[in-house]
């Protein structure tokens, strides 16, 4: 069940789209990978969505993607008398440590890091920055701030910092409890929010080891500071623009959109665009023509994937949204200037045999006009090596691993199958012809490019091509 797209759908599972038929919809209608957003929801609801997910993934006979987003340590004030208060510009206020039920001169933060971080002139952003207050006076446990731009506040409405380094683990004591939970289950991959620095990566390696593969979530202006070393810490990237479009400048996201995509495409690392990409659709049939230049952006850039949060997750369009996303996403890879473009933002290449061999893999298909690529990838770094360069043929990914086949289903132009391993050059050889038929990807005497690691099953090992003729 081939998709006629190489840039993968990444879809919330939420309210509007837990139920089994709801999700086999949304698979048929081009979701490759699923979200179970930890932020919302009991681990008991998420665990009867990720065995439905399991059921539909031997029902259709394609592997899927389950990726788990732990909440992280949002930052949130607390409850105010009456559930809200309307701030004045210009007006003072004050927040605590301690307390609940704030008003206006008690407004309760129980965040101990804010407190020993802020200094006289730090703006903190409530809402999503609708409403900007200024630190005037920092105490122990308190600090007054002056209103500059006005609204209500809500209770547990967000906070950000903009340009201010938190003590903070991006593992919170409920975070952990859920990745543990999420381990147990047999997630494919685990996304970490507000990531600031690669010490937080070094953390939850340790906690998760080989069992899921890290995405880091890049959020905050500090782990742009240190992106690389976050990259090469992590195993994919998201650029969630939802925070980080309230920390920086809204001008600069999509300059550092471009910049993310380029840096994991160097360093060899899936990247997934997500935030607000077909936003009206929560309650349209149809996005604004916006939104869809939006999604087209992403895959201009070269996105290994794109991402729907409350389209699919709360909206009351949520297939309709997935549909959309996939026709956009065909569109634009079957536009004449799609592969002029993405050639051109191409970083450069690490000057290494494996890297050599992939980039060589990938020429050759397009010199030849080749039905597909075939890779055999035991981790799926040979996959992806080969993925780096956006060929224009489809990347049949055939590894013995069953979860390597569900995590490529978030690489650009993978398409995986989940098969025993091969023993010898000739086994190698006729499987690929096998599984090119089998999959639709080649007919009778068309030619395939074939890459591996010889010897067999040692990971990493990109050293052989040959191209064939089915």
């Amino acid at each position: 069940m081939r998709r006629h797209r190489h840039a993968k759908i990444v879809a919330t599972v939420g309210p509007a789209s837990s139920a089994p038929d709801q999700l086999h919809a949304l698979f048929l209608a081009g979701v490759d990978t699923f979200r179970l957003n930890f932020s919302h929801g009991v681990q008991e609801d998420h665990a009867k969505v990720h065995a439905a997910i399991r059921v539909l993934e031997r029902e259709v006979g394609r592997p899927i993607g389950i990726l788990q987003d732990l909440q992280g340590p949002k930052i949130r004030i607390g409850t105010l008398q009456g559930g809200r208060l309307d701030l004045v510009a210009g007006e003072t206020i004050r927040f605590v440590l301690e307390g609940s039920e704030g008003d206006k001169q008690a407004i309760p933060l129980h965040h101990p890091e804010i407190f020993a971080a802020v200094v006289p002139g730090q703006e903190l952003l409530i809402d999503d920055g609708r409403v900007r207050v200024r630190v005037v006076g920092p105490e122990r446990a308190a600090f007054t701030a002056e209103v500059v731009t006005g609204g209500p506040i809500l209770n547990r409405k967000g906070v950000n910092l903009p340009g201010t380094l938190l003590d903070l683990s991006p593992l919170t004591e409920k975070d952990r409890a859920d990745l543990a939970f999420g381990l147990e289950l047999g997630v494919d991959w685990v996304a970490l929010s507000f990531v600031q620095k690669p010490s937080d990566l070094i953390e939850a390696r340790g906690l998760i080891g080989d069992r899921a593969g890290i995405m880091s979530k890049i959020e905050k202006p500090q782990a742009l500071e240190r992106i690389d070393d976050i990259i090469r810490l992590s195993d994919a990237v998201m650029v969630a623009r939802g925070d980080l479009g309230v920390e920086i400048p809204h001008e600069d996201v999509p300059g550092r959109q471009k910049e993310l995509i380029r840096a994991c495409r160097l360093a060899v690392k899936p990247v997934i665009v997500a935030t607000q990409m077909l936003d009206s659709m929560v309650n349209a049939p149809a996005p604004t023509r916006a939104e869809a230049s939006d999604v087209a952006t992403a895959i201009y850039d070269g996105a290994d994937a794109v991402m729907l949060s409350a389209e699919s997750a709360t909206g009351k369009y949520p297939v309709e949204a997935v549909s959309m996303m996939d026709r956009i996403i065909r569109s634009v890879e079957s536009h004449k200037l799609y592969h002029s473009i993405v050639a051109a933002s191409e970083p450069g290449e690490e000057e290494t045999p494996p890297h050599a061999v992939a980039t060589a893999t990938a020429d050759l298909a397009e010199a030849v006009h080749a039905a597909a690529i075939v890779t055999y990838t035991s981790s799926g770094t040979t996959a992806a090596r080969v993925a780096r360069k956006r060929p224009g043929a489809s990347i049949l990914a055939l590894t013995p691993s069953l979860a390597t086949s569900r995590r490529l289903c978030l690489l650009w132009g993978a398409h995986s199958v989940h098969t025993d391993d091969v023993d010898s050059y000739e086994e190698m050889t006729a499987k690929a012809c096998h599984h090119a038929q089998d999959e639709g990807f080649a007919k009778l005497n068309d030619i395939i490019v074939v890459t591996a690691g010889i010897p067999f099953h040692a990971a990493g090992n990109t050293n052989n091509i040959r191209l064939m003729q089915v």
